[in-house]
């Protein structure tokens, strides 16, 4: 998503390498640019192969096919309502978020881009809010509206526009990672747009660390005031946020966070969501649905996910609180 460095960043990496691989350990560092964000790999590789060309090139395909910002890639055509079949990428997208969409009750939508375009986080500029505006945008939004036959993108409206913003950088890192997978990389870090995967050792043979930042406005700076440091392997982490993306306008905040139901910012009391999961695009998909539903739905569905593990941090009576669940809590520095 193009946007100031910054704002794509949710939390810092700690354990930064010098560029290239290093002998003895073969631990080799690439750093990049895709999807208008950098990313950030660490792997050991025996071989030292040059891989950097390769996973650029499988980067700026990923772009091709899920950038609502690249007016030639298969969403931004399908958008348009051109007769362009959906390809590999766009199919496990799709089908992922509407799973996320039925478990959530509507509160993850790929199809509310109107929505986010009226309030001005989509690709769109911002329009005049009016509850008129409101409902017809919601007229044409919901997964129920659209559906893939095959390689076609159906929809039950042609002003159905979809954007898949909420996950595929999340599934960008899972692309990257299970190519590394795929090459006989056993210890590997990637971080894309700050969201992250990791599996086996870092250089010092111990979990990998990385920094939640504290969700406060104007903590624009990846790394700069900390809320905590986790350790762990083997798993994904993406934190979701409105402390970045806002704007006030008449002295009300307008956070980019939108709820589906009702078509507007959230206003509830939680300030970020940190999510671990087995993949990150899952990671990515729930770390939004905690900030639509708030707190008390975010913990309900902790409960019912013991597989995952979250480090939500809300505000209360003008206090910064944390609610972290008991994996992530042993995970902390």
């Amino acid at each position: 998503m193009p946007a100031p460095q910054w704002a794509m960043f949710r939390y810092a990496l700690l354990l930064l390498l010098a560029a290239g691989c290093q002998a003895p350990s073969a631990y080799c560092t690439l750093d990049g640019f895709t999807q208008g964000t950098t990313y950030h790999i660490i792997y050991r590789d025996a071989q030292r192969r040059r891989l950097q060309p390769a996973i650029d090139s499988l980067l700026r395909g990923f772009s091709k096919s899920l950038s609502v910002y690249d007016s030639t890639s298969v969403i931004s055509r399908l958008n348009r309502n051109e007769p362009v079949e959906a390809d590999a990428y766009f199919v496990r997208a799709f089908r992922r978020a509407k799973e996320v969409y039925d478990d959530s009750g509507g509160a993850f939508d790929i199809s509310a881009a109107p929505l986010f375009n009226a309030w001005g986080f989509g690709f769109k500029h911002r329009e005049q809010i009016t509850p008129h505006l409101l409902d017809s945008l919601k007229t044409f939004v919901g997964m129920d509206k659209v559906r893939l036959a095959g390689r076609r993108l159906v929809k039950d409206d042609a002003r159905v526009m979809l954007n898949m913003n909420a996950l595929a950088q999340g599934y960008s890192v899972d692309v990257v990672s299970e190519w590394l997978e795929a090459r006989g990389i056993a210890d590997y870090l990637v971080e894309i747009g700050g969201e992250v995967r990791c599996r086996g050792r870092n250089k010092q043979g111990k979990a990998w660390a990385v920094g939640i930042d504290k969700p406060e406005d104007g903590n624009m700076v990846a790394g700069a005031r900390l809320q905590a440091v986790v350790h762990f392997t083997d798993r994904a982490m993406v934190t979701s946020g409105n402390y970045r993306k806002f704007y006030v306008d008449g002295g009300k905040k307008y956070a980019h966070t939108i709820d589906p139901a009702t078509g507007r910012p959230v206003t509830h009391n939680l300030l970020s969501a940190t999510v671990f999961a087995a993949d990150a695009i899952t990671a990515d998909a729930y770390a939004t649905v905690f900030m639509v539903v708030g707190l008390a739905r975010a913990g309900e569905i902790l409960s019912q996910r013991p597989q995952w593990g979250a480090y939500l941090i809300y505000e209360e009576d003008g206090a910064m609180k944390t609610y972290v669940t008991p994996d992530v809590q042993a995970m902390l520095q």
